[in-house]
């Protein structure tokens, strides 16, 4: 579930970590349907029915994309120190906790936002503007840039273990082979720019 999963950093800098976490951010709307496959995997086929082909695989919700607001932005820095607590002790494959997910749905409203989900939302597109930004120069130039500029650095790296390079390499090339969304409220450019270190900071800790 969205909510509880969290993205795994392997020796990777701060433009690679805006990635994972938007990549994330565009695949944990789609967990919610991978239940619904998992369980169809579990169920017995049917004896009297003929074979059938395997239905092809799902393809994932698009992320909601919004306008973001100073209020949003102002909302997540405050919200994501009292959720980090929280979401930090969960494993990520854990299952739901109504208590846990109330919790959270209260700290939301807190902060502005109409439930956890509508924050998570509001995360989604913070981080998928994040994943195009040059951290050396903190400007934005695109996640396949990014994406490009990451390998050249693991490339480069002379002491990066062997395993966890041919990982990483594997990871960001798979990424830049699929198509990156575009960013369909260019404002919220400007937004992340004007607020970059901080939402940098609250949300690498999620």
């Amino acid at each position: 579930m969205r909510e509880i999963v969290r993205p795994l950093v392997r020796a990777l800098n701060v433009a690679q970590l805006a990635l994972a976490m938007a990549g994330l951010a565009l695949a944990l709307t789609a967990l919610s349907s991978g239940d619904v496959l998992a369980q169809a995997k579990q169920a017995p086929p049917k004896q009297t029915a003929p074979a059938q082909p395997a239905p092809p695989p799902q393809q994932e919700a698009p992320l909601k994309q919004i306008a973001l607001t100073e209020a949003h932005v102002q909302g997540v820095l405050s919200a994501a120190k009292e959720m980090d607590p929280i979401t930090e002790k969960l494993p990520d494959d854990a299952k739901p906790d109504p208590k846990i997910i109330a919790q959270l749905d209260g700290i939301a409203k807190k902060n502005g936002f109409a439930s956890f989900e509508d924050y998570n939302i509001v995360v989604d597109n913070v981080t998928l503007v994040l994943s195009g930004f040059d951290p050396a120069t903190k400007k934005y130039v695109g996640a396949e840039a990014v994406i490009k500029s990451a390998i050249a650095q693991i490339q480069a790296d002379k002491k990066m273990p062997a395993k966890d390079k041919k990982e990483a390499l594997a990871d960001l090339n798979g990424a830049l082979k699929s198509p990156q969304p575009v960013i369909e409220n260019k404002g919220n450019i400007d937004l992340v720019t004007k607020y970059y270190d901080k939402l940098s900071d609250a949300l690498s800790d999620e």
